[in-house]
């Protein structure tokens, strides 16, 4: 089993982000010096995926020209004498080989998944939601993937979170196998507390078979009327051997504002371009409100 394809669900209308989202895909809001989107194709990337499917719809094109050459661009910073600059705006669009589909209706983030089945064919293939950045020393996505060839085994990527967030998100029922390794028993959307399996939440990474797409084809609408993804997760569970992975890391959803700024912040303090100037900035602004 060798994951060698990832897809990249980015179809959203971004409304947790308007009004800067009315006519710029929140993928490419500036996360420090880089759109969002690219922190997870260098994830990808840095975990050995070779080809990568951005799923998208029709307000969405900006983000194909971004991951494309720009050659008056170039010139004229090469021209100017910025070859570094030069060098990074190229760099961007040689990360992987990137392909789009669109998503011709928001109907779910298992409808969209599902938009990749003729990418994917008959392998394994990574999964990275497009509004989760991951900080943390072992790409997250490589974690799984280390677990999914070692078990043969569809993998999800998941952390403990509280009992108001676990409503929000996926619910994991499992058996532990060995350190941060558990076994998939089984799962459910956005439980209500009584009916949450667990605190484990599914964040952002799976690593799936192509059983998922017979297993999304039975799916009926959940959640808001859509095809989600997790009800796919559940029958495939049940189906075959899956897998979760309590991954070291740190998970942000920049697909709201209290997290967008929570990592903007991070990833600005972790730079070591900017990352002690903006550590003494906050100290100054800290020390005023005081």
């Amino acid at each position: 089993m060798k994951v060698r394809k990832a897809v990249i669900p980015a179809a959203g209308l971004g409304t947790r982000m308007l009004p800067a989202t009315k006519t710029v895909p929140k993928e490419l809001l500036p996360l420090v010096d880089k759109p969002v989107i690219q922190y997870i194709i260098e994830e990808a990337v840095a975990s050995g995926i070779e080809d990568i499917l951005i799923i998208t719809n029709r307000a969405k094109s900006a983000m194909d020209d971004y991951f494309d050459y720009y050659p008056e661009l170039e010139n004229r910073l090469i021209k100017d004498g910025k070859l570094e600059e030069a060098a990074e705006v190229r760099r961007s669009a040689d990360l992987a080989n990137i392909f789009y589909v669109r998503q011709k209706e928001t109907n779910g983030l298992g409808h969209a998944v599902y938009r990749a089945k003729r990418f994917v064919g008959d392998e394994p293939f990574a999964v990275l939601l497009g509004d989760d950045i991951m900080m943390s020393k072992t790409p997250v996505l490589r974690q799984l993937i280390d677990t999914a060839e070692e078990y043969h085994a569809s993998t999800v990527g998941v952390q403990l979170v509280s009992d108001k967030a676990i409503t929000k998100y996926s619910s994991v029922l499992f058996e532990n196998v060995k350190d941060r390794v558990m076994r998939v028993l089984d799962v459910n959307e956005k439980p209500t507390l009584d009916k949450k399996f667990s605190n484990y939440a599914i964040l952002g990474r799976y690593v799936l078979t192509p059983g998922v797409f017979d297993a999304l084809e039975h799916t009926p609408p959940g959640h808001n009327g859509e095809i989600q993804l997790t009800d796919g997760l559940q029958l495939l569970c049940h189906r075959e051997n899956m897998m979760a992975v309590d991954f070291e890391g740190k998970r942000y959803d920049t697909g709201n504002l209290k997290g967008f700024l929570e990592a903007t912040v991070d990833f600005a303090l972790a730079d070591p371009k900017v990352g002690p100037w903006i550590a003494d900035f906050i100290k100054q602004k800290a020390e005023k409100l005081n």
